[in-house]
């Protein structure tokens, strides 16, 4: 038993002085979160003004803006059209006979008066001289006719022979005189038949396929069709426009709403192939027809344009712009900056301290990815051009910072039509 109890009191004694420690332990652990809550928020009340006042201090956003410049202002038309060779020529048949050579390289440049096929000249070389053996006999009974005539003339005088020999003889010359006229045309004929037999080119151009080939027997009667030549510079573009604005047009010119462009109807004429690229030559206004189209409504135009290179084909569709007047005092705009609705179109204008109010505008037509603003805005307004985004984060009434605005990819531009801000306004 002794040693029963001494083992008890060996256990009971280390547990006896645990149960006091944990608790100081507790106690020590909840006042040290307690001041460190305290501490924290501490802190932060006291961090809340500042974090307050560096938001306050944020400087405004920057957005792009133009600033608005009056000048003359072409009004371009886009219209649909179509290439096409400016002097077009069918190769044909003017002899009857095999055809023995080609004489040209398909899709080549070609002369005019160049030989372009061989005819067999077999059966002309023969009629032609056929027309030499008429000729020269009738040349022969001229010269003896003349002679019997000249020898009568002194015997009729002298009644030595009757006024009906020497009529008969007369009449003989003149008819050997005709003969002969006929074997000349006769030779000029078989020479020209002759000529025929190697066909040449009537024009300079550029020739395509040959639609026969060696071997092929061609008529004369028939006129076959051998190749075709066409001359590709100049190029003629032909579109139509509706007549419903080619008056409107003319009124608006006629009571001074607009200007007549350069030259006697428009000025010039760009092209635009199908890849959207613009063609390097400008091209000029021809005519337009007298009549409209009664089933379309339309007017036929027609452009020329240069084509050194070669690069424009006939029959490609391409997109003409056509510039037929021009606004004075007028205004563009990058697109991006307009924004339109079924309200009207409207723009966002800065003012000198930053703040932004919206002005309703009146669009014309577009040139060059720009709007032509026929009314609403003054020289020297600074219209927003991008940094729409940025708005939809700010209070309203915030103010904004106005810098000019730089289109994707290009130089910053003088002050135009639609200028960025002066060079002054970008420096710090």
């Amino acid at each position: 038993m002794p040693a029963l109890r001494h083992a008890e009191t060996a256990f009971a004694f280390p547990l006896t002085p645990v149960r006091p420690a944990r608790a100081p332990m507790r106690w020590g652990i909840a006042m040290g979160g307690l001041s460190a809550a305290l501490l924290l928020l501490g802190c932060g009340a006291g961090d809340a003004p500042a974090g307050a006042a560096a938001a306050g201090g944020r400087p405004p956003p920057q957005v792009g803006v133009v600033t608005v410049a009056l000048g003359d202002v072409g009004l371009v038309t886009e219209l649909p059209g179509r290439l096409e060779a400016s002097r077009v020529a069918q190769v044909r048949a003017r002899a009857t006979g095999i055809l023995q050579k080609r004489l040209f390289r398909e899709g080549s440049d070609v002369k005019a008066g160049q030989a372009l096929f061989a005819i067999d000249p077999a059966p002309y070389v023969a009629a032609q001289q056929t027309a030499n053996a008429q000729l020269a006999r009738a040349q022969a009974n001229l010269s003896q006719a003349a002679a019997l005539a000249e020898r009568y003339q002194p015997l009729v005088d002298a009644n030595a022979i009757s006024q009906q020999e020497y009529a008969n003889a007369v009449a003989a010359h003149k008819q050997a005189q005709a003969d002969v006229a006929a074997g000349n045309a006769a030779v000029q004929t078989a020479s020209i038949n002759l000529n025929y037999a190697s066909v040449t080119a009537p024009i300079s151009g550029r020739i395509g396929r040959a639609l026969v080939t060696e071997g092929a027997l061609v008529s004369q009667t028939e006129a076959t069709p051998l190749a075709v030549v066409q001359q590709i510079n100049p190029m003629y573009v032909n579109f139509t426009q509706s007549a419903d604005e080619v008056m409107k047009l003319r009124r608006a010119m006629e009571a001074g709403q607009f200007k007549r462009a350069s030259g006697a109807e428009a000025a010039s004429v760009r092209v635009l192939l199908e890849d959207g690229s613009e063609y390097a030559h400008p091209g000029k206004l021809l005519f337009s027809d007298l009549t409209v189209d009664a089933s379309t409504g339309q007017v036929t135009l027609r452009a020329e344009v240069p084509n050194p290179k070669g690069e424009l084909l006939p029959g490609l569709y391409v997109r003409v712009q056509l510039e037929q007047a021009q606004v004075g005092n007028a205004i563009t705009l990058p697109q991006q900056a307009v924004t339109r609705t079924q309200q009207g179109d409207k723009v966002m204008l800065v003012d000198a301290q930053g703040k932004i109010s919206p002005r309703m505008v009146k669009i014309g037509a577009a040139r060059n990815q720009q709007w032509v603003v026929l009314e609403g805005l003054k020289a020297g307004d600074q219209v927003m051009v991008d940094g729409f985004q940025k708005l939809q984060m700010m209070p309203p009434g915030a103010p904004v910072k106005a810098v000019p605005w730089q289109a994707p990819g290009s130089a910053p531009a003088p002050a135009a039509s639609a200028a960025t801000a002066p060079a002054s306004a970008a420096r710090p």
